[in-house]
């Protein structure tokens, strides 16, 4: 029998108790991992174990994808029309609303997020998400296609079957909604893994989708981890379509396993190294606040992090000395404190590395400007970082850090910034601060990335696509483009009078 998780929230922004089942969600119903063993999860805040979930395994994933395939051929897919799977999201988006101080709870507790950004930006994000391809559910079409008076040819948008995905940690809810509801809206059956660090929220809302009536097998959520859970997904024979959400290095092991299996579709978001690019006649004031979002949000834990940030030289002081100031501001602690902007980092795995990060830019000549430590003596915080000094060989400054780290860089001119903004692996995003409404054009549109924001960063909505150039990913998230992803496209000809001679 699988555990119950059960937590008492006592804190000064959520009281409530949860209590739900933490198995593997299969064919509709929670049950135990094949082996019948678990995986702990952790606090970020204190390194304290919070629950123990099933542990899934390639055996669970065969399991998942039979009853993924006999929803697919049954009850959803080509024999629910999309009305229906329209009503059965918005359900789905309506009980996360009813939840929705829960799901920050949960959201805050095995990430690390604060509370109050959770609440107001993942939760809301996601059910956002979840209502706009609720809206795209019955307005799948094709087209018909001129051809000649004696055929009659048009296209058919087909789901595709059952599809794998495979989501991180660092926004577990966002992520889910951006992977199950174009795939669900579509016709698509789904087999999904989260992340073994921040798995309760998926959990939990596989219960709301219980309720909200989707048919036993439409939507599956196996929990384990990547070695055995997420390579059963990547190269399973009966999967047509493998969508994930990470690491650059994990998206080729995920690609080559495609691959090598039955060559299924893919879509991968990826690692970034964003530039943030501020010149000389740009709103210092709000500039500053939008860097320092752009870098240290969610704990500098976002493929976007604008990360690089490059400032022209005639501004180049006093941007930095109002953006140490602003960045020293930052209230780190506790996620279930009223004003915490910053929590811990989400494992001990992940502080590691960001601060293997630090020591290997100090070591290279970089000067830390602030930051650089850890914060308390509890749980995986870090100081937010600022380098200055750096070169464009350093590792702080070609790598993806994941973590609360920038390089504040002072440019020239226009020609020489897009130049060093352009010179990374990665193109997944970008930002331009001006008053000057030409330069922010030409200049967007030099930048080699798949957004670039304008006098803001990171604004996101789920009718705009997201997606990465270069070695940021394959493929884009939400909008319209989205959908591509999900569907076949079926010619079919028929023939209104032509004769065999």
């Amino acid at each position: 029998m699988p555990t119950i998780f059960t937590h008492e929230f006592n804190t000064p922004v959520y009281k409530g108790k949860v209590s739900f089942n933490t198995g593997l969600f299969i064919n509709g119903q929670f049950v135990d991992g094949s082996n019948g063993t678990t995986m702990d999860v952790v606090n970020p805040t204190n390194g304290k174990v919070i629950a123990s979930i099933s542990e899934g395994t390639q055996k669970d994933v065969d399991l998942a994808v039979d009853a993924a395939e006999k929803a697919f051929e049954t009850t959803w897919g080509l024999n629910c029309p999309g009305n229906k799977r329209g009503i059965l999201l918005n359900k789905l988006a309506s009980l996360m609303e009813d939840h929705a101080d829960e799901l920050s709870a949960l959201e805050a507790l095995d990430n690390g997020k604060a509370f109050n950004l959770a609440r107001g930006m993942d939760v809301a994000g996601a059910i956002g998400c979840i209502r706009y391809f609720a809206g795209w559910a019955d307005k799948i079409s094709g087209r018909v296609i001129e051809t000649g008076g004696d055929k009659f040819t048009y296209t058919r948008h087909e789901p595709i079957g059952v599809i794998g995905q495979i989501i991180p940690w660092n926004f577990p809810l966002v992520m889910f909604s951006w992977k199950i509801a174009p795939a669900l809206a579509t016709g698509n059956t789904v087999v999904l893994k989260p992340s073994e660090f921040t798995p309760l929220t998926a959990i939990r809302v596989c219960h709301l989708a219980k309720e909200a009536g989707f048919p036993p097998g439409v939507l599956n959520v196996v929990t384990g981890y990547g070695s055995t859970v997420g390579s059963a997904i990547s190269s399973h024979m009966r999967i047509h379509k493998v969508a994930f959400t990470g690491s650059t290095l994990t998206g080729r092991k995920i690609m080559e396993a495609a691959a090598k299996s039955n060559l299924k579709n893919i879509t991968l978001e990826l690692g970034g190294k964003s530039p943030n690019i501020i010149f000389d006649d740009a709103d210092i004031e709000q500039a500053v606040h939008w860097a320092m979002l752009g870098v240290f949000f969610n704990q500098g834990q976002c493929c976007i992090a604008g990360s690089r940030i490059f400032v022209q030289e005639g501004i180049y002081d006093e941007f930095l000395e109002r953006f140490t100031e602003k960045s020293r501001s930052i209230k780190i602690g506790d996620p279930f404190a009223a004003d915490t902007f910053q929590g811990p980092q989400v494992s001990k795995i992940q502080y590691d590395r960001i601060m293997e990060y630090i020591e290997s830019g100090k070591k290279d000549g970089a000067k830390v400007h602030i930051g650089g430590e850890r914060h308390g003596s509890e749980g995986y915080f870090i100081q937010p970082t600022i380098f200055l000094d750096t070169n464009p060989d350093m590792r702080i400054v070609k790598e993806e850090i994941f973590g609360p780290v920038s390089v504040v860089i002072k440019f020239k001119d226009e020609e020489d910034v897009v130049r060093q903004a352009n010179d990374t692996v990665y193109g997944l995003a970008a930002a331009v601060f001006t008053k000057d409404v030409n330069r922010a054009i030409t200049t967007a549109h030099k930048l080699k990335a798949g957004s670039v924001w304008v006098n803001c960063y990171g604004v996101g909505s789920p009718n705009v696509p997201f997606g990465g150039f270069k070695q940021s990913g394959i493929g884009r998230e939400l909008g319209e483009y989205a959908l591509n992803h999900y569907t076949e496209v079926k010619a079919v000809n028929v023939n209104l009078g032509m004769k065999m001679m």
